[in-house]
């Protein structure tokens, strides 16, 4: 645990002369402000930093402007992007008058989740694990206008470039759909690209695992980092995402976390590894389905109950439900089952160690805003436990092999944006439990992604529609 003072002293040891505070804003988006190092005292890790906010999407109206960014000394790193060395500082924001932490804060709402679970008794620690997956391209364009709407992705690795005439050769190393998972190179072009990656997101402090080459052509990659607390867990990823951007920039390349840039091909999702621990113990294994204990299934049932609604913030994009259909992997079936990837919740392989026992809840996407997505999870899985909430029956077939009628009793995801949205507006209570999330961040968030989002996607004509109906 670093303290404001260490922070301090560290600048000036190593004559930094630049500080960065990063926050995050209601969609997920990071921003940030750039201060000279004299500007920066004990007082601003308490009273923190005031800026305008009304700018910020989501957030004040003009005429309450006024807000403060409080920098987390734990969440220091030295920016590698940038020519100065400069102290990267991730901030949650409070009411600068009162000094109250801002309701609308998605950093905020993840820490109040955190608390809720201390105070209801189950746990003391709410563990997250992302895996967060990507496309690198080498070239996009995109442009909607009054007459004209369209977007082009390339990559080296795209398999429609099979044919093409390439500066010295085509090589014809290009991996087929749905055949991209774990191939060497030269299939695989972007194994130095991936460990730079990796390596920088190291030095920024996040506790680095693996990385590889996912299922999709085109240059689909995930990386790997260690589970975290909840907060931390967001911050990981933030820092995750910002790194890889940054990076695949330097090599003239650019990532997407769209969760289906590409039709007929594997989406990007984020699977989520989550586990409650109390007094340092896991409380999740148990003698139960897949060695559960009676809170782990109650936990799940919380979600499975609450997945429409939870979709709406973990899969926030009107893209998230292109990807959530059947046929890629997705997992569209709203039940658990220890290893069918077909079903919303699986339960990874623990090798009998009770502290790897948890669940992976496998709906959400890397276009969620991560301190939002973790608490709403965490709170879902809370009301399960405290109303034990029978989870049903695994899923443990082929889904495959089921007849429609049997299929038919398998609930499944909203097939779009806007059933999310319902969902989310008619069953909301148990965010609301412990004070985490309010009525008005919740009827903000619905109003901002229909008027953003979703309305404007109704307006505008689609490509493909001219392919059905132009000629009608």
């Amino acid at each position: 645990m670093a303290t404001p003072n260490e922070i301090l002293s560290q600048i000036k040891e190593k004559g930094i002369k630049m500080i960065d505070l990063k926050f995050i804003d209601m969609p997920g988006i990071w921003q940030h402000l750039t201060l000279y190092f004299d500007q920066i005292d004990e007082d601003s890790f308490i009273s923190g930093v005031p800026f305008d906010g009304s700018s910020i999407r989501g957030w004040k109206a003009i005429n309450e402007s006024d807000m403060a960014m409080v920098p987390d000394p734990d969440s220091a790193w030295i920016d590698p992007f940038m020519a100065e060395p400069t102290l990267s500082l991730i901030c949650s924001i409070i009411e600068p008058r009162t000094g109250e932490p801002y309701s609308r804060c998605p950093r905020v709402i993840a820490q109040k989740a955190l608390d809720y679970l201390k105070g209801t008794g189950i746990g003391d620690m709410a563990y997250f694990g992302p895996e967060a997956e990507f496309f690198v391209f080498d070239d996009v364009r995109f442009d909607q206008r009054e007459y004209a709407g369209y977007y082009y992705v390339d990559s080296i690795e795209g398999r429609w470039n099979s044919g093409r005439e390439e500066p010295g050769g085509n090589l014809g190393y290009k991996p087929r759909y749905k055949e991209g998972y774990f191939p060497v190179a030269p299939t695989d072009t972007m194994q130095d690209l991936r460990t730079e990656m990796l390596l920088t997101m190291a030095a920024c402090g996040v506790p680095i695992e693996k990385h590889h080459h996912e299922v999709a052509t085109g240059g689909q990659n995930e990386l790997g980092f260690r589970f975290a607390p909840l907060v931390q867990a967001a911050d990981y990823l933030m820092t995750y995402k910002y790194c890889i951007k940054n990076v695949a920039k330097k090599y003239g390349k650019t990532v997407t976390f769209m969760p289906k840039p590409l039709f007929n091909d594997n989406g990007n999702g984020m699977h989520c590894h989550q586990s409650i621990w109390s007094g340092g113990q896991p409380t999740f294994f148990g003698d139960g389905y897949a060695n559960l204990s009676k809170t782990a299934l109650y936990y799940i049932g919380g979600i499975l109950k609450h997945a429409p609604a939870l979709l709406a913030i973990t899969n926030p994009t009107t893209n998230s439900y292109k990807r959530l259909v059947p046929g890629f992997e997705a997992p569209v079936n709203l039940a658990y089952s220890q290893g069918n990837r077909s079903a919303s919740v699986r339960i990874p392989l623990s090798g009998g160690n009770p502290k790897a026992k948890r669940l992976e809840f496998r709906c959400p996407d890397a276009m969620c805003n991560p301190y939002l997505a973790f608490a709403a999870m965490l709170c879902a899985g809370i009301d399960g436990i405290n109303n034990q909430i029978d989870p049903g029956s695994s899923l443990d077939v082929d889904i495959y092999d089921l007849s429609p009628e049997e299929l038919a009793k398998v609930p499944s995801t909203p097939g779009s944006l806007e059933g999310a949205l319902e969902a989310l507006h008619k069953d909301h209570d148990f965010l609301l439990a412990g004070g985490v999330f309010t009525e008005d961040l919740i009827n903000t968030w619905i109003e901002y992604k229909l008027d953003n989002e979703v309305n404007p996607m109704r307006l505008r004509p689609h490509p493909y529609e001219f392919a059905l109906y132009y000629d009608g």
